[in-house]
């Protein structure tokens, strides 16, 4: 038992890396307001980060078949450490695009190779749960980092800091990971291809799953880019107290990741999941008519809570439907991860369209609307 949590906790720990990359929603209002960006560009900020989970999941899913799940983890802590560092060394518009350019590939790697890599420590039913407790770490770190910029930005004078303390953590999580040995299967080299993954999609509830990805993603990092531009928006906060609603969004999903790692342990998966999207798309409808900043910081906080175990169920439920195939189905569910880059666009486009976050908004609810009714679809799939 000691051993196995041994090597659980530096894998787990992988996961606060992985929760960097939602930084980018309160960055993403930094950088608007550094360099005088209108709604349309700073909404394909964050798709310097998650396009690049549409075109790398698969050749990282390939090529980790090849030298291995571990290595691959340590390949997407070099790059992330390397990003972290530029924009930090020259702080200007194409530097800051270049580090989120190189966040989103460091942690397209990470996620391709760090939930397979789960599977070598944890086995059996204990997988859903185990994964929904990766995403509590993942959340914790997605919690801290509007207070680690605010911190950076307050006390040691420049939000900027946080780019290096980021790359701190992850030399840390790199090297932790390196200190322990965790079995794997040999490596293989010649059994899987692009175009064999893709074909994968052709199973109708894998093209299904991955789509409750690619729209489970969008409504994440949607609400998060959302929060502080709606506080801003209707309570006139400004741009650092405003991104303590990006914090009340991860708290409350980080409470929702930690309750669902142990109710679904007990509970249907599907039916957590259904009960769950309904009462986050309540949340959503109610929020276009909240003006409060206590309503509104309530009504994010919800979405959090209900939508924080939706991505593990919808992966598990995948890599249970062809196990046999688990490298190749993590390339294509995290590469369903890049509806982080189109929906936050779409928002963008909305929202100067309609002058305000209410077609943002629209944007998010749309995508529960396609969640609602994959969990109804996966219900009568298992019955």
């Amino acid at each position: 038992m000691n051993k196995s949590i041994y090597k659980l906790l530096p894998v787990l720990f992988g996961f606060f890396v992985m929760g960097f990359c939602d930084v980018v929603g309160i960055a993403t209002s930094y950088v608007q307001k550094d360099f005088g960006l209108n709604e349309t560009l700073a909404g394909f900020i964050p798709s310097m980060v998650f396009v690049w989970f549409l075109l790398l999941s698969i050749p990282a899913a390939v090529m980790m078949n090849r030298i291995g799940r571990k290595r691959m983890v340590q390949v997407s802590n070099v790059i992330t450490i390397v990003g972290m560092l530029i924009p930090f060394i020259d702080y200007n518009l194409a530097t800051c695009m270049v580090a989120f350019v190189l966040l989103g590939i460091g942690n397209t790697i990470l996620q391709v190779s760090l939930n397979p890599l789960l599977t070598n420590v944890v086995k059996g039913e204990a997988l859903t749960s185990s994964l929904t407790v990766g995403q509590v770490v993942k959340a914790v770190s997605s919690f801290c980092g509007p207070f680690i910029a605010s911190f950076a930005a307050s006390v040691l004078g420049n939000w900027q800091y946080l780019f290096p303390i980021f790359a701190g953590i992850t030399l840390l999580s790199a090297l932790w990971l390196l200190s322990v040995h965790i079995p794997e299967e040999a490596p293989e080299t010649n059994r899987s291809s692009l175009g064999g993954a893709f074909l994968l999609l052709g199973d109708r509830a894998i093209l299904l799953l991955f789509l409750g990805i690619f729209f489970v993603v969008g409504v994440d990092v949607g609400t998060n880019t959302v929060a502080p531009k709606l506080l801003i928006e209707r309570c006139g906060l400004s741009v650092e107290a405003a991104g303590y609603g990006s914090s009340v969004y991860f708290v409350c999903r980080t409470v929702g990741a930690l309750i669902g790692s142990i109710l679904l342990v007990k509970l249907s998966d599907v039916t957590y999941f259904r009960i769950n999207i309904l009462a986050a798309l309540a949340s959503a409808v109610v929020l276009f008519f909240a003006d409060g900043m206590l309503a509104i910081l309530i009504l994010l906080g919800l979405i959090g809570f209900f939508c924080s175990s939706i991505f593990s169920v919808i992966y598990s439920a995948a890599l249970k439907r062809r196990p046999e195939k688990a490298n190749e189905i993590s390339g294509l569910m995290i590469m369903g991860v890049f509806g982080g880059a189109v929906i936050p666009p779409l928002m963008g486009v909305m929202a100067d369209a309609l002058h305000c976050q209410v077609g943002s908004l629209l944007v998010i609810a749309a995508c529960m609307v396609y969640l609602v009714g994959c969990s109804l679809w996966l219900g009568r799939a298992r019955g």
